[in-house]
C-alpha cells in the first residue's frame, strides 16, 4: 500500500509521523512524507525520503513566541497584539497555500493520507478530494473534551473547546474556501473536526491514557476511532550522551533544563538565572540548549551546557527536569519517573503544565513570568519526596516507546486494509 504523511512543525511535531513512517516502510509499504523545509534533513537522517512543504519553521517561531508572551504578559498592549496577530495569520495563510500545492501532487494515487497535528485542515481537504481515508496523529487531545482545560468543570471545558473549534474554523475560512474551490470541493459548512469524525477517520491519540484521567470513558462513544497508543518517539542517541552520562555520574544527580524547539530570547540571562537558582538549592544543573544558541553564555562550575541529548537516556539519571512543556519532552520526563517543572511558552504547553500539576508529579509557570525567586520556589516544591514517589507511580503506568510505535503502525495498517475493502 501507498501511505502519504503530511507533518508540519518542529521536531516534536514531526517525530510521531516519522516513527509511523519508518515502521510502515519496515513492513514493506511505500511511504512518502512531507515536512517543513528545515526538517527535511532530520527526516532523511532517519532513513526516509522527504519532500519540503510549507514555510521554514524558523520563519514564524520568534513571532509565535512573542505573540504568546504578549498574550500572557501584556495583553493590554492592543496595538502590539494586533500586529503580532496579523503577522502570525499572514504566515499561516502562506503556509496553508504552500502545503495544499505540494500535498495535492504528493497524495495522488495514495491509499491513505496521514496528517500530523499541525495543519490537518488542508490535509483533510486533499484526502476528501481524492476520496482516500484520513488518519490524524494527535500528541495532545485537541478534539472537544472535558478533561483538557482543568480549570473548568468538564461540561464547560468541552463547550469551550467546541467554541474554539468554530472560531478557528472561521478564522481560516477564507484560505480554506480558496483551497476547496481550487480542488473543486463545495464550501465547508462545519469545522474540520466535525467533518473528520463524520468521515469515520482514524484519530490516533499519540499520548498515554493515564495523562488525562477520564478521557477514555468520555470518548468511548467513538467506538475505537480515537485509540490511545502512547507517545511516538525514536529515542535517538546523540554524540554527547556518553559525555553527559559521565558528568552526571561524577556528582549528585543534576536538575536538567531543556527548551526544545522554543527559542529563548536571552540565553545569557537564562543561564545566569539557572546558575543562581541551582546554587541556592545546592544542586548541579544540566542545560540542553535545543534550538537556542547557548554558545556565548557565562560559564559556571556547577552548570553544564550541551546541545541535544537523548532524553530517554539522560532524564532518568536526573533528580528533576525543567522544560518548555512540549508533548514529546513531557512524555519523556513522565516516562523517566522524575518530577517536572514546565515553564511554558504557549497555550498547549500551559495545558500540559496544568495536567502535570493535576497529576501531582510537577508544577508549572509561564517562562516569561519566571524569576530566580520563583524558580527556586518551584524547584523546592517538586524536589519534595512525595513528588518523586508519585512520578515513579505514573511512569510505571505509561507505555514503552516500542509498544507505542508498533501499536500505532498496527492501527494505521489495519485501518488502511479495512477501508480499502469497504
Amino acid at each position: 500500500m501507498k501511505f502519504v504523511l503530511a507533518s508540519y512543525g518542529t521536531r516534536g511535531d514531526i517525530e510521531p509521523s516519522i516513527v509511523v513512517a519508518r515502521e510502515l516502510v519496515r513492513r514493506g509499504h511505500e511511504v512518502n512524507i512531507a515536512v517543513a523545509p528545515d526538517s527535511v534533513g532530520f527526516v532523511e537522517a532517519a532513513g526516509l525520503p522527504a519532500v519540503a512543504f510549507g514555510l521554514d519553521t524558523r520563519t514564524w517561531l520568534d513571532v509565535y513566541r512573542n505573540f504568546w508572551t504578549s498574550f500572557f504578559h501584556g495583553f493590554w498592549k492592543i496595538r502590539e497584539m494586533r500586529r503580532l496577530w496579523r503577522e502570525m495569520w499572514t504566515l499561516s495563510d502562506q503556509c496553508w497555500e504552500q502545503i495544499n500545492a505540494t500535498l495535492t501532487s504528493l497524495a495522488d494515487g495514495a491509499d491513505v493520507l496521514i496528517a500530523g497535528q499541525a495543519y490537518q485542515e488542508p490535509a483533510a481537504n486533499v484526502a476528501e478530494y481524492y476520496g482516500i481515508p484520513l488518519v490524524t496523529l494527535h500528541h495532545v487531545p485537541i478534539r472537544a473534551n472535558g478533561r483538557l482545560v482543568t480549570i473548568l468543570p468538564a461540561p464547560l471545558g468541552r463547550a469551550a473547546m467546541t467554541v474554539f473549534d468554530w472560531l478557528t474554523w472561521l478564522l481560516n475560512k477564507k484560505v480554506e474556501d480558496t483551497q476547496r474551490r481550487e480542488l473543486g470541493l463545495p464550501k465547508a459548512t462545519a469545522p474540520m473536526s466535525q467533518r473528520v469524525a463524520d468521515r469515520r477517520s482514524l484519530e490516533v491519540q499519540a499520548y498515554d491514557e493515564v495523562c488525562f484521567p477520564g478521557l477514555a470513558d468520555e470518548w468511548a462513544k467513538w467506538n475505537g476511532q480515537r485509540p490511545f497508543v502512547g507517545t511516538l518517539t525514536m529515542e535517538l542517541a546523540t554524540s554527547v550522551d556518553e559525555e553527559v552520562t559521565d558528568w552526571i555520574a561524577a556528582g549528585n544527580p543534576p536538575i536538567c533544563f531543556g527548551f526544545g524547539s522554543m527559542p529563548v530570547e536571552s540565553p545569557a540571562d537564562t543561564i545566569r538565572m539557572i546558575s543562581a537558582a541551582s546554587a541556592q538549592l545546592g544542586q548541579r544543573a544540566l542545560v540542553c540548549a535545543g534550538y537556542s544558541d547557548f554558545s556565548d553564555v557565562p560559564q559556571f562550575s556547577h552548570v553544564k551546557v550541551v546541545g541535544a541529548v537523548n532524553y530517554a537516556a539522560i532524564f532518568p539519571a536526573c533528580r528533576a527536569v525543567v522544560h518548555h512543556g512540549g508533548s514529546g519532552t513531557t512524555a519523556a520526563s513522565m516516562r523517566a519517573g522524575v518530577p517536572t517543572l514546565i515553564l511554558s511558552m504557549d497555550a498547549n504547553q500551559t495545558l500540559w503544565g496544568a495536567q502535570l500539576k493535576r497529576l501531582k508529579i510537577g508544577t508549572t509557570r509561564r517562562f516569561s513570568a519566571t524569576t530566580q525567586e520563583s524558580l527556586v520556589a518551584d524547584l523546592r516544591r517538586i524536589l519534595a519526596p512525595d513528588y518523586a514517589v508519585r512520578a515513579r507511580e505514573i511512569a510505571a503506568r505509561m507505555s514503552t516507546p516500542s509498544e507505542s510505535n508498533y501499536r500505532a503502525a498496527d492501527l494505521v495498517e489495519d485501518f488502511a486494509r479495512l477501508r480499502s475493502t469497504a
